[in-house]
């Protein structure tokens, strides 16, 4: 049975970077993937998904459902790693549906928790633009991303909220405080 922690969070909150830490401070026994990466790998590939993938990527807007969650789901089958943080996802109420829906009739994995990074908009944006690691990574497209991210975030939240899942984690600490709060709720759970 695969354990799987959703990490969302705003652009520039942190989550990829602290679910990336705690998997190698654990890579005996917990995974993580990043959807973005799930994805930009593809589009890397230049296969016509991956090109599918980019046109939706470089504008800052969502790739459709079904191509997001198959990618999700087959990379979390495949993990030879029973615990999976998976950060990035959901970020429509349309995804966060979706797998709702996959996991209750998927008995392989179970959804443990969902994390929340919590971050202001001002930290999101002065990380974001301040990394500047590529042509996505603009005041433009950070407005649409995080107009992406907010919109459907009071609907996510409510949602697992009501399903006892929602944990939130400050992260306008420093890095080694936030990891360590997260990878002990992350542990407690395991």
């Amino acid at each position: 049975m695969k354990k799987l922690f959703l990490i969302i969070g705003a652009p520039g909150s942190g989550k990829t970077t602290d679910a990336s830490i705690i998997a190698q401070n654990n890579s005996d026994k917990i995974a993580h993937f990043s959807t973005g990466e799930l994805l930009r790998a593809e589009t890397e590939s230049k296969s016509e998904l991956g090109k599918t993938i980019d046109n939706y990527i470089s504008q800052g807007n969502l790739v459709p459902l079904d191509i997001v969650v198959n990618t999700i789901i087959t990379a979390i089958k495949n993990s030879p790693k029973d615990v999976i943080l998976l950060d990035g996802y959901p970020r429509s109420v349309e995804q966060m549906k979706r797998l709702d829906e996959i996991l209750k009739s998927e008995k392989s994995i179970q959804l443990i928790s969902v994390i929340e990074v919590t971050v202001s908009e001002q930290t999101a944006k002065d990380r974001v633009l301040g990394r500047a690691r590529g042509e996505d990574d603009n005041e433009r497209v950070f407005n649409n991303r995080m107009k992406v991210y907010t919109e459907p975030l009071g609907a996510i939240q409510s949602f697992y909220t009501t399903k006892r899942a929602l944990q939130k984690i400050n992260g306008e600490r420093d890095i080694e405080s936030i990891v360590k709060d997260m990878e002990n709720f992350i542990k407690t759970r395991i």
